[in-house]
């Protein structure tokens, strides 16, 4: 809507506007300036544009780091720094805003006014989206794509759009994140909800790992752990991010967790009940009062549990009459409200009984959606209520699924927050000094009973162990720890000792000691003739109690990130394990126990006494404070396997392993 001035050296005039040959030649202040020139030629433009004090440039050009020119995109930054410039690209689409009445791009038309607001790392995706948003009747008010990120970041556009007074709801699509940390952080302290949809989670680039966590740890993990740390809604698909954000964007989130349902039909009921069991949020039968007013609006066979079955009889009254009610009643948290085509009603009458009956109720802190099965008049009547701010959809589940959203974004800003404390008792020149001797030695990698060494710097409790060279050695500890004992190989060059034959475990006499202590030194050396043996470790032998592993890895995007999940057959087979980005509170480590799906195993089931899920949960955080703490240094890292014992009785950390950074 403003003024724009086409700048080209080879015409007079385009599409009717006064072409100029340069930016210097334009007589009044530029604002932006939109690169659609050959790669080599925007550094001089940039110049240009610098003299003339433009603050913006949208660089659609491409030829950068996208094809392997990184020299010239990392040019073109500092060249633009230099004169205070931001540059948003290269290698996108441009720029639409509604509310701005600008379309900075080469897609066809703004995108149908919402109050919604997308980034993109996809130009092609984000053109289609554009387009798209006409038919799914889901309306952005900006569309900005960001490319190759060269210089303007996910993280800026999100703290510059929490600003942004036209925006309600900031959505992202994912392929990667440069600063995955400042992401988080900045998230953190956004007001407005954020909805993530993380592409390209099928394939972690991550080399072969040395580690249970490194092997386990992939992109899809390691991404829901950050977004949920950075109080980020996660999208499952594109179509999910359109409803999330519809959602997000028009209804406050959900405080609580009652859901009511009225409906018209038993069968999208029941559907309705089934989604909202798999998205987290089961429904609940309804209170006696709540019960008992909502059967002045049905037949004598309706049903009143929860879902409310108003029947197919239902009209507009008795529609206005339960939503008015259940809106006000502070058992209900969130109202969802369904409506099957009948012939004896009409969809749009439905719709305006609705829309009456909730800005009658006055309640505006808990949130309604609509879904309507029907046909072209219940999708017009969904489409109306849209405009008029109440969120609807096709299919019941669709429907859940947006309330589900609205309910996670409630209870992750409870804890986004809630970061990670320092812990006293640590002694980190003791660790350092353990592995820079191992550096010393040409090693990457520690060996168990420095790896425990480590961990015990850190607070972390460990089994008591005593290395031995000779089988003597090996029988005069046994019996100073008492027998059952446990013995296993130690040497730098075998990282996986039970693979190498060179653990035995129950060990329960002198003479047992002796024949363990040639055999473990035979596989050994039949596993790996040239491995440097240091000797055998002889360790107390931990009561049985229920194994669990911890572990850490060095994640290319968000750096020091902890594993936690149920140990034995869970990891090997069932890779039953969660993570989360480091540090975090107790708090947050009581939530990684509770996530994992063997979580009733910890808990106590079938007459088994509860673990100490207490010690459990300040082991986690010690652990990701000692990984923190040594980032520089740790590049992967297992605690495995960790027993842990009845409530009260605290866990030993059986095995350990350290994987350092190469240098």
């Amino acid at each position: 809507a403003g003024r724009i001035f086409p700048i080209n050296p080879g015409a007079e005039e385009i599409l009717g506007l006064k072409c100029y040959p340069t930016v210097l030649d334009v007589p009044e202040q530029i604002d932006a300036a939109i690169f659609t020139i050959p790669a080599r030629f925007v550094s001089e433009v940039i110049e240009q544009c610098g003299k003339k004090g433009i603050k913006g440039l949208i660089i659609i050009s491409s030829g950068f780091s996208e094809v392997g020119n990184r020299e010239l995109e990392e040019h073109i930054v500092k060249l633009a720094h230099q004169y205070g410039m931001r540059i948003l690209g290269p290698n996108i689409v441009g720029v639409l805003s509604n509310s701005d009445k600008f379309n900075g791009s080469f897609a066809p038309f703004l995108p149908l006014a919402g109050s919604g607001s997308l980034v993109s790392q996809s130009g092609a995706l984000l053109i289609g989206i554009d387009a798209s948003t006409y038919l799914r009747k889901v309306g952005f008010d900006k569309l900005i794509s960001i490319g190759n990120m060269s210089d303007v970041s996910f993280a800026d556009t999100i703290e510059w759009l929490n600003q942004d007074k036209n925006t309600t709801c900031i959505s992202l699509y994912i392929e990667g994140l440069k600063n995955g940390r400042k992401v988080i952080e900045t998230a953190r302290k956004a007001t407005k909800p954020i909805i993530g949809l993380k592409a390209g989670i099928s394939v972690h680039g991550a080399a072969a790992a040395a580690s249970h966590t490194g092997s386990l740890a992939g992109a899809a993990k390691i991404y829901k752990a950050a977004f949920k740390q950075a109080g980020i809604i996660e999208a499952e698909n594109l179509d999910n991010l359109f409803n999330r954000t519809l959602a997000l964007s028009l209804q406050p989130p959900m405080k609580g967790n009652n859901i009511l349902i009225i409906t018209n039909g038993g069968g999208v009921g029941v559907l309705a009940t089934d989604a909202a069991e798999k998205y987290g949020v089961p429904i609940k039968f309804a209170p006696d009062d709540i019960q008992t007013e909502l059967k002045n609006f049905m037949p004598p066979f309706g049903s009143t549990k929860n879902p409310i079955d108003l029947t197919g009889m239902a009209g507009t009254d008795w529609y206005y009459g339960s939503v008015k009610y259940a809106m006000a009643h502070p058992w209900v948290n969130g109202l969802v409200v369904l409506y099957c085509e009948t012939a004896i009603t009409n969809p749009q009458e439905i719709a305006g009984g609705i829309l009456q009956a909730f800005e009658d109720s006055n309640i505006k802190n808990k949130p309604i959606i609509i879904s309507y099965v029907g046909g072209e008049r219940s999708e017009k009547a969904m489409h109306w209520l849209v405009e008029k701010g109440i969120p609807s959809y096709g299919a019941p589940d669709l429907a859940i699924n947006a309330m589900a959203a609205l309910h996670e974004y409630a209870n992750i800003k409870e804890s986004v927050n809630d970061i990670g404390k320092d812990f006293d008792n640590v002694d980190k020149e003791k660790a350092l000094n353990i592995i820079s001797k191992a550096r010393a030695n040409g090693r990457n990698a520690l060996t168990e009973i420095e790896s425990k060494q480590v961990f015990e710097a850190y607070g972390l409790p460990t089994t008591h162990f005593e290395l031995t060279t000779t089988e003597d050695a090996a029988v005069k500890v046994a019996n100073e720890f008492g027998f059952p004992v446990v013995m296993k190989i130690v040497s730098s060059d075998i990282l996986h000792k039970s693979d190498a034959g060179g653990v035995r475990v129950n060990i329960q006499n002198e003479e047992d000691v002796h024949k363990a202590f040639k055999e473990i030194i035979e596989n050994a050396k039949a596993y790996k003739p040239n491995a440097n043996i240091s000797g055998i470790a002889v360790q107390e032998m931990a009561p049985y109690g229920t194994e669990v592993i911890l572990g850490s890895v060095n994640d290319g995007t968000f750096g020091q990130t902890i594993m936690f999940g149920l140990g034995g057959i869970f990891v090997e087979v069932l890779k039953d394990v969660i993570f989360r980005v480091a540090p975090f509170s107790k708090k947050q480590a009581r939530q990684m126990i509770s996530e994992i799906q063997g979580a009733p195993i910890l808990a106590g089931v079938r007459g088994k006494k509860p673990c100490d899920l207490e010690t459990l949960a300040d082991t986690i955080c010690k652990y990701a404070y000692m990984i923190t703490d040594l980032k520089d240094e740790i590049s992967e890292s297992d605690a495995n396997p960790v027993i842990v014992y009845e409530e009260g009785k605290g866990l030993k950390i059986v095995d350990a392993r350290v994987i350092l950074k190469k240098k």
